[in-house]
């Protein structure tokens, strides 16, 4: 099931940067490049401006979040969730991360952990999609879940 969900959002987000126009050669992501993106979404959670984390993301981009049970399908509801979500001041940081890349479109899966103002702290899997668009890579899906146990 999991292989499946991949090769469906893959594809999805492949097609995203194709129907987006998206630049005639391919680029592709590595670890580090991820790692990257990761800090550029992370480092917008810190600026406490729900507006610059939703700049990460394309229009149309799916959230599911990790502390709602509501999906996010536009820039408003992305803007909503994060304006609850950063009242507590998170700081993520990646606990493990798995790329994998194609022509203009990526997924880095993993494991990453939120510490909150308050000194609590949540462990979550992550899936970010990505999509080079206008030569900027954007996230296309990011679903996020509480570890179970």
């Amino acid at each position: 099931m999991l292989k499946t969900f991949a090769v469906i959002t893959f594809l999805t987000a492949s097609t995203y940067a194709s129907a987006n126009n998206a630049p005639a050669q391919c680029a592709t992501l590595d670890e580090q490049q991820a790692k990257i993106l990761f800090d550029r979404w992370n480092n917008a959670l810190q600026t406490g401006d729900s507006g610059k984390v939703a700049a990460n993301y394309t229009p149309d981009a799916m959230l599911l979040p990790t502390l709602s049970n509501q999906p996010r399908t536009d820039l408003a509801g992305k803007v909503d969730y994060f304006n609850h979500f950063l009242k507590n001041k998170p700081v993520g940081t990646l606990d493990s991360s798995t790329v994998i890349t194609s022509c203009n479109s990526a997924i880095d899966t993993g494991l990453y952990t939120f510490r909150f103002s308050d000194d609590s702290e949540v462990q979550a899997r992550y899936t970010f999609t990505y999509a080079l668009v206008n030569n900027q890579w954007l996230i296309t899906s990011h679903h996020s879940s509480a570890m179970p146990e």
